[in-house]
Order: C-alpha cells, then sequence, then structure tokens
C-alpha cells in the first residue's frame, strides 16, 4: 500500500532532480532569512548558487545541537513568528532546549509524510490507532497522530503512562494499532500477560514503533506477545519529528521519505562520508521545511545504508535499524562500546527476559562494568549451576565481541525499572 505513490516509486533520476531544486530553493531561503546559516556559508566560502549538485551539498559545513541551543528559541527560524503556526520543543534536561517551529504548510508535510510510514507498515482508513506517546512539547504524540487522521484512520490519543488504563481502552475501544516505544511496548504486553488477559480478546493488528534503538529480538518478543505486524520508524524533533523514515511490511531497512531529505552517513571522527553500507553517523538536510530548515544535521544516530530495492516497490534509499548513538557511546578502558552492542550480546542468549541495565563504576584508576539482566522464572530458580554457566557464558561473548570484561548479574522478572517513555539503560556513575 502507498500513501503518496507518485513521490514513493518516483524514478531514482526524476528524484535526484526534484531534491536538487529542492535543496538549492532551501539554501538560497536559509541565506536569506538565517543569521547563522548566512554567517556559516560565508565562513566557509560558499554561495547557494555554489551547490549545482547533490554531491555539493558536502562543502557546506554541518549543523549540530549545540548550534541549536545557541541560537535559542528563535534564531534558526526562517520565516517571521506570525507564520509559525506550531512550536514544539526538547526537554532541555541537558542545557537550553532546543526549539522547533512548523508553519501551516510544515504541518501539512508532516501529515503526509506520517501518512506514508503508517500506510507502508500496514496501517489504513479502516484502523483504530492508539497513540502512547506524549503529547505536548515532544514531537512524537502530534505527529503519529496528524499522520493518522491524515489517511484517515480513528485516534485515540491516549498519550502515555497509566498501562493498566491502556490496556483497558485497547480492549474497549478495539484499538487496532499502537504507537508507542518499543520498552513501553515490551511493558504493555507483560502487564496484560500478568493481568491473565487472552491475546483473543485484542483487536491488536500493527504495532508501529520508535523513540529508541532495539533489536530484531526484542521485535520478535513484542509480536509474539501482543500477536501484531511490529514495524520501526524514524525521526527527530530538529528535522521533523517522526516521519523521515519508516519499515514496509517487507520489514528489511526503513525507507526515507527522500523528496523531503537529503540523507548521508559519514564517519562521526573523521567526518568524511563512509563507504557505501558501512556503518556512521547519519546526516540530514531537510528539502521543504519552511520554517524551520535544517542543513546537514549531525544526527548523532548510527546506521548504515542499505542497496537499492525493495521488493515493496519504493525507490527512496533505506537504512538499516538505528545501532545507537555517538553520545551514548562509552569508553571503557580505552575501548569504545555502545549499549545496543551489549543489548545484542544478550539477546542471544536463551532464557534472557528484554530488560536490562547496565551500571558503570570507576574504581581508583579502572572502570568496571556490572551488566544486569532479568531472566526468565525458570533460570532465576534454578539450581546455582545452571545460573553460573549462563553468566559465564554472557561474559565471554562481551569479552570477545567487545573486548572488555563485565560483571553479570541475573536478576528476577520485573526487578528492574520499566519505562513509559523511553528506557535509561545506562547508569553512568563515573565523574569524568
Amino acid at each position: 500500500m502507498y500513501w503518496e505513490p507518485d513521490f514513493e516509486c518516483m524514478a531514482r533520476e526524476e528524484l535526484e532532480q526534484l531534491q536538487l531544486e529542492r535543496l538549492q530553493a532551501t539554501l538560497n531561503r536559509v541565506y536569506a532569512h538565517v543569521p547563522f546559516y548566512r554567517k556559516a556559508f560565508d565562513a566557509a566560502g560558499i554561495a547557494p548558487e555554489d551547490i549545482r549538485s547533490l554531491s555539493d551539498l558536502a562543502k557546506l559545513p554541518f549543523t549540530a545541537k549545540d548550534d541549536l541551543r545557541e541560537n535559542y528559541p528563535y534564531g534558526l527560524f526562517a520565516v517571521p513568528l506570525r507564520e509559525v503556526v506550531r512550536i514544539h520543543a526538547s526537554s532541555g534536561t541537558t542545557g537550553s532546549a532546543t526549539v522547533v517551529g512548523y508553519t501551516r504548510n510544515d504541518i501539512k508535510t508532516w501529515s503526509n509524510c506520517v501518512g506514508r510510514i503508517l500506510t507502508m507498515g500496514g496501517a489504513g482508513k479502516e484502523d483504530v490507532i492508539q497513540i502512547a506517546f506524549g503529547y505536548g512539547l515532544f514531537t512524537g504524540g502530534f505527529g503519529l497522530h496528524y499522520g493518522a487522521e491524515r489517511i484517515g484512520a480513528s485516534v485515540i490519543p491516549v498519550s502515555s503512562g497509566n498501562t493498566a488504563r491502556q490496556i483497558k481502552i485497547m480492549r474497549d475501544f478495539k484499538s487496532t494499532a499502537l504507537v508507542s516505544t518499543p520498552s513501553y511496548a515490551m511493558l504493555i504486553a507483560d502487564t496484560i500477560r500478568d493481568m491473565g488477559i487472552p491475546r483473543a480478546e485484542l483487536s491488536l493488528k500493527y504495532g508501529f514503533f520508535g523513540g529508541e534503538p532495539w533489536s530484531e529480538r526484542m521485535r520478535q518478543e513484542i509480536q509474539e506477545k501482543l500477536g501484531i505486524v511490529a514495524t520501526d520508524n524514524y525521526g527527530l524533533s530538529e528535522v521533523m519529528g517522526p516521519g523521515v523514515a519508516g519499515e514496509c511490511l517487507e520489514r528489511n531497512g526503513q525507507h526515507f521519505n527522500e523528496d523531503h531529505f537529503f540523507v548521508e552517513v559519514i564517519d562521526p571522527a573523521t567526518l568524511a562520508p563512509v563507504a557505501p553500507g558501512e556503518t556512521g553517523e547519519l546526516v540530514i538536510t531537510t528539502l521543504t521545511k519552511e520554517a524551520f530548515p535544517m542543513i546537514r544535521y549531525r544526527t548523532r544516530d548510527l546506521t548504515r545504508l542499505l542497496p537499492d530495492g525493495c521488493p515493496c516497490g519504493r525507490t527512496g534509499r533505506r537504512m538499516a535499524r538505528i545501532s545507537g548513538r555517538t553520545d551514548e557511546m562509552l569508553i571503557i578502558r580505552g575501548v569504545n562500546v555502545y549499549p545496543s552492542q551489549i543489548e545484542a550480546v544478550l539477546f542471544e542468549m536463551e532464557g534472557i527476559e528484554p530488560h536490562y541495565q547496565i551500571v558503570v563504576d570507576r574504581k581508583g584508576a579502572m572502570d568496571e562494568v556490572t551488566v544486569r539482566v532479568e531472566v526468565s522464572e525458570s533460570i532465576f530458580f534454578d539450581q546455582m549451576r545452571r545460573q553460573k554457566e549462563m553468566v559465564e557464558k554472557i561474559q565471554k561473548r562481551i569479552a570477545h565481541e567487545l573486548g572488555i570484561s563485565a560483571d553479570v548479574k541475573l536478576v528476577e522478572r520485573k526487578s528492574l525499572e520499566r519505562f513509559e517513555g523511553k528506557a535509561t539503560r545506562v547508569i553512568d556513575n563515573r565523574k569524568l
């Protein structure tokens, strides 16, 4: 199924020509109306008219999250505030909030982009979509809401939290699709099981999950427990919110809405492009945003571009699932470690529950890593020998795959904190 087939299935040559035209228009607009970009372009000795091909974009400097904070709140807006009909912002927990704006046309674009994502994941106008993302300054709830209404689905704006109420609404209102973070979907699934509710009493068919990295093993668990088809989707507030990319029912990579976003993958250390298929940091340039255009925005998300061609017929480039973030990287005794790498090791083990926590401490001059992981009741209450074997097996795999030693502690189901939004997987107690 397609929402806008003329764009989703556009011939590659035609798509790239459209990207170039929209890129040139965007560069002219930001140079004329955003002092930050005019100064950055002048410092690089580049004028908008110097960008004559898509490859020329690499001549321009990057935009980083700190640039957004330093221009708080409206310094990067490209239109007068009277043309901005919606303002969203990050929480600002690590400094000034990052503020983004939308014109009326931006809202229409956002709705259609999310409409594509929902349609390619199986949803349609017959569906009842329950949105368990938070509403407010966070873009997730509103973005998915707009897209769901745009395709004509019935929308239940439950927002996040109150899991028992979520489940009651899910049963009573016969929700057919769930929108949330994958970790919250797992919490809902586990709560349904603990409440003894038969899966047959639910009408769920689809799950649209995003907001945090998750593994294929976690997808399988969610699908089995909720009886749904679960797809991954990607977005970030700085470039629009949800709707940047999403999986089709093939579930083999996320399709970018490339007529609205130009994507690059770079080495986060050298800032040079990586070879095709190699993992690096995703960089996004908006092509149609009016109020808040972003030029070469460093997302800090790690991924790789997949080879062209998907049986679904869409022609936009695809990316692999986000494997982690450059700013979540832990340096343990000189070794770069991403939480997703530890998760991948854990989820290969039979009997491991999809809930874990990584605690990093410094004892003297040495870093110490403790991995706390929930296991099934059969293992937790089994003889000590079997527990010891599992701990040793995990430790060996972590040492082999990541090159670090870790203390592993098996804990009982439901003993680690659950999160209704993004899960907190790492506790770093070092004073770095």
